[in-house]
């Protein structure tokens, strides 16, 4: 009889509804199915920034990641089962940066925090469990040296190393595996480059402290690939004076001994990226350079097999995965650890609660462009909590989101951005370059569905713009021309959309405000066309909707310059002019910072009484009435984007 739980390696058996559904909401996510494992930086014969990921299950050749906040070549690499960092590494010096990466999306790392010192060459495999990634020895400092030095990061947070202790020696260059429990650290160089040694040692996760001894490698050498099953650690090529080698040794993890002998690397060389999951283990590129991706069965000695190729010849890369075997308490599902809420985030429509505040301007302290996000769980009330950072502070931008990614896009930035940064709901972090915009702009209006973002509108000094522009969610790149804003050049209009149109609200057109309305129908491409007018010309408001009701609020008119409270709403499916709705609990412009889920909509922030605000309130979208206090942001902000995972465009 098959078993409604599959155990930690199958995914199949029969599940039951109930188990199903306590997982979804509850307890975690599906098992996991494809392992990623992705591998970064190098050297090629200059330093390189790129990173590349293949799925370790199904053999195949590498396909392009993103890229590193800077090249370089020599760091560590650790990862939780949701997120990968870099550590350190070299470019001209040593550097003590930490990156990182989201394994659920492609895109470009962004910053974590800095190492506890400027180094590389240090572990050569995974080291670490679901909350810990440790980075131990290395060489750093000027002149370069060796060091014996042991620290950790928090996987779950943004923040800098803290020391964890000492190797027993100074050295680096080793290779690393580990289980949940304990990491192992096998051969290295000590003093200098010909000075191999074949000292293995190991540390409990959990703890704080120095190494101790757990036995020696056949051979001494240094820049050997670690990879491991739960029960069995391996060190992979390597090299010595003179030699460079294919040999594969391995040891058992929870005891303490000698490493055996275990097979041979298909091609012999040393700095590999290496990745695994807990029955295979994977070493790509190396030295001499190399894009062969190779691997083999951890449970049976043999010669390694063909992978695949790297994108790119190199060497000095580092790797890891979201499925190593220091991530075994993971399966069969991924932690919630990085989930805003704490548990498996809900997303599409009717179902995702997360809305999310970014960049903007506060006014305390002082008149300044921000690059907080901050999030809060719409189908409650409370105040916002902080969710990451953007890549660069920017403010009369706009968001938008699919069920899985948000976005911010355009502003003011020195001059006017481009730029259009992503961001994921299910785990907090920081933003990450996406692609452009086809213009830098301020006063955008953005608007999505599940598989589109969109922008109408904004501002190029001294022009205003009458481009509505679109990309598809799922992939990273440029926005692509869409078509034109019927009323012709618009900004700081309010936009948002359902499943298969989107809508545009009022703005600004040759120094007056207007009252028009337009609308698309997302899944094409073409001109807006006109669907009503508002009641009295306004711009600066912010905008969301249900599948069936879009809303607008605030805003102010050059005609009417004292900002409004009042809100209105249209039915998506039809056209015709707007409807009272209610009033905001605080008059102000809005600047497009609206969001909602399928049934509540809430406004955040603002501009009233010459400072910017903390206000949130929200309304049901479904009725009429007066909006009611939701809580407040985490500092005053206004002319900020505004994204969910779970608004009425998303199916």
């Amino acid at each position: 009889m098959a078993t409604s739980y599959p155990d930690k390696t199958n995914a199949r058996g029969i599940w039951k509804l109930s188990d199903i559904t306590r997982n979804i909401k509850t307890e975690g996510t599906f098992p996991q199915g494809a392992t990623r494992g992705v591998m970064g930086g190098g050297f090629t014969p200059s330093a390189s920034d790129v990173i590349d990921f293949i799925n370790i299950e199904t053999a195949g050749d590498a396909t392009d990641f993103g890229n590193l906040t800077s090249a370089r070549y020599c760091g560590t690499a650790v990862a939780s089962s949701t997120r990968q960092l870099f550590m350190g590494g070299y470019i001209s010096s040593y550097v003590n940066t930490i990156d990182y990466i989201h394994f659920a999306s492609t895109g470009n790392a962004a910053d974590f925090g800095d190492s506890t010192q400027a180094r590389g060459t240090g572990n050569e495999g995974n080291l670490g469990n679901t909350t810990r990634g440790i980075n131990a020895g290395g060489i750093g400092g000027s002149p370069a040296a060796r060091v014996d030095t042991i620290d950790y990061i928090t996987l779950a947070t943004l923040g800098n190393a803290v020391d964890f202790g000492n190797l027993g020696a100074i050295r680096s260059a080793m290779a690393t595996s580990c289980n949940s429990t304990r990491g192992v650290m096998a051969g290295g160089a000590s003093s200098g480059p010909t000075n191999q040694i074949n000292t293995i040692e190991c540390i409990e996760i959990s703890t704080t402290g120095n190494a101790i001894d757990f036995g020696d490698l056949g051979t001494a050498r240094d820049r050997a690939g670690g990879a491991a099953s739960t029960t069995r650690g391996l060190a992979a090529g390597g090299s010595s004076p003179g030699a460079t080698y294919t040999q594969i040794e391995s040891a058992q993890l929870n005891s303490l001994g000698n490493a055996v002998d275990f097979g041979d690397l298909s091609t012999a060389r040393f700095t590999t990226a290496c990745m695994s999951n807990i029955t295979r283990g994977v070493w790509g590129a190396g030295d001499p350079t190399s894009n062969v991706i190779d691997f083999l069965e951890i449970a049976s000695a043999g010669t390694a097999t063909d992978f695949g190729d790297a994108t790119v010849a190199r060497f000095n890369c580092r790797g890891s995965s979201n499925g190593h075997a220091g991530l075994v308490a993971d399966f069969p599902r991924a932690p919630e650890l990085y989930s805003p809420t704490g548990k498996v985030v809900p997303r599409g429509g009717g179902v995702g609660n997360i809305g999310i505040f970014s960049g903007g301007l506060t006014s305390s302290p002082g008149l300044a462009a921000v690059t907080s996000m901050e999030y809060i769980n719409i189908a409650s009330t409370g105040n916002g909590i902080q969710f990451g950072t953007l890549v660069s502070a920017h403010n009369q931008g706009s968001g938008c989101g699919g069920s899985t990614r948000g976005f911010s896009f355009g502003g003011e930035d020195s001059p006017h951005t481009n730029a259009i940064e992503y961001f994921d709901f299910q785990t907090k972090g920081n933003g990450a370059d996406f692609g452009d915009l086809t213009a830098g702009k301020r006063g955008p209006a953005g608007a999505s569905n599940e598989t589109r973002g969109l922008n109408f509108g904004g501002r190029t000094d001294p022009n205003d713009l009458d481009v509505i522009e679109y990309w598809v969610i799922a992939t990273l790149g440029n926005a692509s021309d869409f078509g034109d804003i019927n009323e012709g050049t618009i900004n700081s209009c309010a936009a948002t959309a359902g499943q298969t149109r989107a809508i545009k609200f009022g703005g600004r057109r040759g120094g007056s405000s207007s009252d028009d309305m337009e609308y698309i129908t997302i899944a094409s491409t073409g001109n807006a066309t006109d669907f009503g007018t508002l009641t009295a010309p306004k711009e600066r408001m912010g905008a969301l909707a249900s599948t069936t009701r879009a809303v607008y609020g605030g805003g102010n008119s050059t005609q009417a310059p004292t900002v409004t409270n009042v809100i209105e709403y249209i039915t998506i499916a039809s056209t015709g002019d707007d409807t009272d709705f209610g009033d905001l609990t605080v008059a102000r412009r809005l600047d497009t910072g609206a969001l909602s889920n399928n049934i509540r909509g809430v406004f955040g922030g603002g501009y009233a009484n010459v400072t910017a605000g903390v206000t949130m309130d929200y309304i049901t979208i479904a009725t009429t009435g007066d909006a009611a206090d939701f809580g407040d942001m985490t500092s005053s902000r206004y002319r900020h984007g505004a994204s969910s995972n779970g608004h009425g465009g998303l199916s």
